[in-house]
């Protein structure tokens, strides 16, 4: 009865709805349900780009629950799957080929460093890079390289040749002596607006602490309008005063390069440097002052 049930949802799922359901089904570590929506679908639908990147949550699902073989038979599978599209268009011809692509490597790296080959999996992801650095997943790549190698190494160099108003800087490394926290923001990220009145309260707690806000533009301005630089920048300033008046103070050097340079493919992205310009800490996502506490007080 449960199998007749998923294939009459995935029947009736719309392409939008199918990687909800499939999440719905990991979240539970279900598997095999996750499988059957699928499977259900495929029958009914063929392999379509929305069913590639459902498909690709199953190696996230194990890679996150450390399902090491699991997550290798995914993101291969998911990776034959990206390859047989990639002969009918461009990999950036829409969007949920890249999201499976991305998501297939990024297990496939994380595989390979959970099961203790992390120098492979670093071969592996800075060849991956090379491949596709001219593409949509260079950022998410680049973020998993340094999750798995960027703490203890010097800070990359910033571009610095636009800031949004107020302080302006020359270079990151300028700053050493001092600690700083890079704050990787996007005008559209609902966690960046909760994570600035953090980090503000964590500037007021230790006044020797810096703070660099990088952000971009991204194309768009509210409710998802298309909008050109002349526009967005503006409308980013704007955000930028309503949300984080206490970082107005601080340099925002506004690139689209910094962020690939970081990897900051998820927002906000915060990285911490120490005194000397090494990286101590990089977390993709939010953190609350409980858990950058104990980090500054490392580098203070």
């Amino acid at each position: 009865m449960r199998l007749v049930l998923v294939m009459l949802a995935a029947s009736v799922l719309a392409p939008a709805q199918l990687v909800t359901a499939v999440r719905g089904a990991l979240a539970s570590r279900d598997f095999a349900t996750g499988e059957k929506i699928l499977a259900a679908y495929q029958k009914q639908n063929g392999v379509t780009p929305e069913y590639i990147e459902a498909y690709s949550w199953l190696g996230r699902g194990a890679q996150a629950n450390k399902l090491w073989d699991k997550a290798a038979a995914y993101s291969a599978q998911t990776r034959k799957l990206v390859q047989a599209e990639l002969k009918k268009r461009p990999l950036d011809a829409e969007p949920s080929v890249p999201l499976a692509l991305g998501a297939a490597i990024e297990v496939e790296g994380h595989t390979l460093a959970g099961t203790g080959r992390l120098s492979e999996s670093l071969a592996m992801l800075n060849q991956e890079l090379k491949t596709y650095y001219n593409t949509s997943i260079r950022t998410r790549i680049q973020k998993n390289i340094h999750l798995l190698s960027l703490v203890g190494k010097p800070a990359p160099a910033l571009d610095l040749k636009r800031f949004l108003t107020g302080p302006k800087m020359q270079t990151l490394a300028q700053l050493k002596g001092k600690p700083v926290v890079l704050f990787f923001w996007a005008h559209w990220c609902s966690d960046c607006k909760q994570q600035g009145p953090v980090l503000t309260a964590l500037k007021a707690k230790y006044p020797a602490l810096q703070i660099v806000a990088p952000t971009q533009t991204y194309g768009y301005v509210a409710n998802g309008d298309e909008a050109g630089p002349a526009v967005e920048v503006p409308y980013i300033e704007k955000v930028r005063a309503q949300y984080y008046p206490d970082l107005l103070k601080v340099a925002a050097p506004l690139s689209n390069e910094n962020f690939k340079l970081y990897g900051s493919s998820t927002s906000p992205t915060l990285v911490l440097v120490d005194k000397t310009g090494i990286v101590r800490m990089y977390h993709p996502g939010k953190m609350t002052a409980e858990e950058l506490i104990p980090e500054i007080e490392k580098v203070l």
